[in-house]
């Protein structure tokens, strides 16, 4: 949910014109890593430590360190150094739904191998088929879209699949012609690999199955050293789009949940060493841990600095009080990928409704959220010149938008620059777990790629955003509020010659805004 969705061309407008603000430090990173002409191949063991471009944040919530337990220092290197082996951590959901779990393994010879075992259910107990991909990568340039990411080209050269029993050959057959897997359906062995792609094959085997490895054109490697000695590296790699007729076209913008390396990663971690030691015909099977009651009673709170697609940097934090059935909410915007660089906060309030459990995900459940009053402050004063700029009546006191200076945007029914629309209903889809450490995670739903608003039921999401952690129980205070709604500033539909293009002229007319 979120307060209001910006999926209109005012929210665009605004997306463009912050880029500006870190667009020169983008410039100057793109340069001393040494971009241009050169194409960046994948590093090898022998690539150096230090960083071409790192970046580091200290997270200042004491809530943050309260359950983390360890004050954490992350960098991120750019070109990323991607040598070795990644895997999840948890079972994945994929819009669709769709449940899987990955393990990549890069080579220094551009090499990469790529396993994808997908499940019947959301706790990646019951294998249906695993893919086997391989293909070649190799990165090129700092993304000019997002941010602290790297932009990379990937050739396939072969992609496998193994059926895993006759329950999952039977669903195939609904969506793969029989020609697919070069004899009839009927036919297939579990267990046996059957070859879906190769350089000679078209593509059309894989779009009937709605694969594709788009989420390799994007990437982000980011290290967390911890303050007892520990790192632990993760792969952050392109987001998956939330319709499905798009996902086989969609250039990615965000990111997935990260994968962590085999050799760095979270303690204890069994998920892990079960996908690591897994194999095509030998998918992992994970054990669902204890159920949890839903409970949204506290104050949860972001764990990292969170990317959505079309360059947006935010944390999230809420309350609930589900004795008056009431959320308050925080967005904290942010124009660099470790949220160091403040543009905006938006406070939002409203009640809330808990339905039914979902047929979709076992373990998720239903809600329905009402937002009813927003507040805005600009954090800087780029943001308050364009809240200034807007027409009386549409976006609070106009004229009025003064640097740290929160404005009620409610009488004005929202704010047409920022996408708030006010009153505003969503469908949303919650899930709790518990984390390594036993501590509680909340699932809230994944945002529509292309900036749309989940307000019809039709629309309700069926996969999650990154997960948050319970801060603490019964605080109910305004100042603590974050729902797990997400104000995008997303030009849903506009293409990326346009984006620059609106980018540049944004720099010229706002020329303070890229003397960052």
């Amino acid at each position: 949910m979120k307060c209001a969705e910006a999926g209109n061309m005012s929210n665009g407008r605004l997306s463009h014109l912050l880029r500006g603000v870190w667009l020169l430090g983008l410039l100057q990173a793109v340069f001393v890593a040494g971009t241009g002409s050169k194409l960046w191949e994948v590093p090898t063991t022998s690539f150096t430590s230090s960083s071409n471009h790192s970046e580091s944040l200290q997270w200042e919530h004491d809530c943050q360190y309260r359950h983390l337990q360890d004050r954490v220092r992350i960098t991120a290197d750019i070109p990323p150094r991607l040598d070795g082996t990644w895997v999840s951590t948890r079972c994945e959901v994929r819009p669709g739904p769709e449940f899987l779990t990955r393990s990549y393994t890069f080579h220094p010879s551009r090499h990469f191998q790529a396993l994808q075992h997908y499940y019947t259910d959301s706790g990646c107990e019951d294998p249906a088929y695993s893919l086997m991909i391989k293909g070649k990568l190799r990165l090129r340039q700092a993304s000019w879209i997002t941010q602290g990411a790297t932009e990379a080209e990937h050739h396939l050269s072969k992609v496998g699949i193994v059926v895993h029993s006759l329950a999952a050959k039977q669903r195939l057959a609904s969506r793969l012609p029989p020609a697919c897997l070069g004899t009839t359906l009927g036919r297939v062995v579990p267990g046996k690999l059957y070859e879906l792609y190769n350089t000679r094959a078209g593509r059309g085997c894989l779009v009937a199955l709605g694969f594709s490895m788009l989420e390799m054109e994007l990437i982000r490697v980011e290290t967390q050293y911890h303050s007892h000695g520990g790192k632990v590296q993760e792969l952050f790699l392109g987001d998956v789009h939330t319709d499905w007729t798009q996902r086989t076209q969609y250039r990615p913008t965000g990111y997935q949940h990260p994968l962590q390396h085999v050799m760095h990663h979270i303690h204890p971690c069994p998920v892990c060493a079960l996908v690591y030691r897994s194999s095509e015909q030998r998918p992992p099977v994970l054990h669902r841990g204890p159920a949890l009651s839903l409970s949204l009673e506290g104050h949860w709170v972001s764990q990292r600095c969170e990317t959505r697609p079309n360059v947006l940097f935010l944390t999230r934090e809420f309350t609930f009080n589900p004795d008056q059935h009431a959320w308050e909410g925080i967005y904290r915007h942010y124009s660099d990928p470790v949220c160091s660089q403040p543009t905006f906060t938006i406070k939002a309030s409203g009640h809330y409704a808990q339905g039914n459990p979902s047929v979709k995900i076992s373990g998720a459940t239903e809600f329905v959220f009402k937002v009813t009053q927003v507040k805005v402050t600009a954090e800087e004063e780029s943001t308050a010149k364009l809240l200034n700029g807007t027409r009386p009546g549409k976006c609070g006191r106009a004229g009025g938008w003064e640097v740290g200076l929160e404005q009620d945007v409610t009488p004005t029914a929202g704010c047409n620059l920022l996408g708030i629309k006010l009153p505003h209903k969503e469908y949303e889809l919650f899930k709790t777990e518990l984390d390594h450490r036993k501590h509680q995670l909340l699932f809230t739903g994944e945002r529509p790629t292309d900036g749309s608003s989940p307000d019809r039921p039709q629309e309700r999401q069926t996969s999650f955003q990154a997960p948050m952690m319970l801060c603490s129980i019964g605080e109910t205070h305004a100042s603590h509020g974050f729902n797990s709604m997400q104000v995008q500033l997303a030009a849903s539909g506009t293409d990326r010659p346009v984006q620059f293009l609106l980018l540049m002229l944004g720099c010229m007319l706002f020329s303070w805004l890229c003397c960052f």
